[in-house]
């Protein structure tokens, strides 16, 4: 529906009928079109799979990073991180866990493989966080290769 129609007109009543339910269904299970809209972001941020395994913590984690990077630059990837961040302050650190476990699964690997790893904490505050914090505040995200030399930055310090 968001593909077919502003936001902003897209209704209760609207979404029960193409989900052929009635809108009070909606309305217990999420109150509103925010709420409703917050949890359908939430799904499709969490990792249906494990990252991406190159053979490297540096192309592992650059492979997730272009994924991320990718995700955030798109309308649809702005408009989903915002849903979250308006309509579930209740759960802020829902999304940082899918990204924590995603980072924890590539420097896992690492670490098995006799590689450096930095730290999850080091990824999130000086790569992914920056991502975000642009795409909250629609500022232009970041090219692919600052994006990079961000990841470089963090490997570097790892060792």
């Amino acid at each position: 529906m968001l593909g077919e129609q502003g936001r902003a007109s897209i209704t209760v009543p609207m979404i029960a009928a193409r989900a052929g339910v009635t809108p009070s269904t909606i309305y217990r299970r999420w109150g509103d079109v925010a709420e409703l809209l917050a949890h359908v972001a939430i799904e499709r941020l969490r990792a249906g799979s494990a990252p991406l395994d190159t053979g490297t913590v540096q192309g592992d984690l650059l492979a997730w990073i272009d994924h991320l990077l990718d995700e955030m630059s798109s309308e649809l990837g702005r408009a989903m991180v915002r849903d979250v961040v308006s309509e579930t302050m209740s759960k802020p650190t829902l999304c940082a866990q899918f990204a924590r476990n995603q980072l924890s699964a590539i420097f896992h690997r690492g670490k098995a493989r006799g590689q450096q790893v930095p730290k999850v904490d080091a990824v999130m505050d000086r790569v992914v966080a920056p991502i975000v914090y642009r795409t909250i505040f629609g500022l232009p995200m970041a090219s692919q290769a600052t994006v990079r030399d961000w990841v470089k930055a963090c490997l570097k310090d790892a060792a």
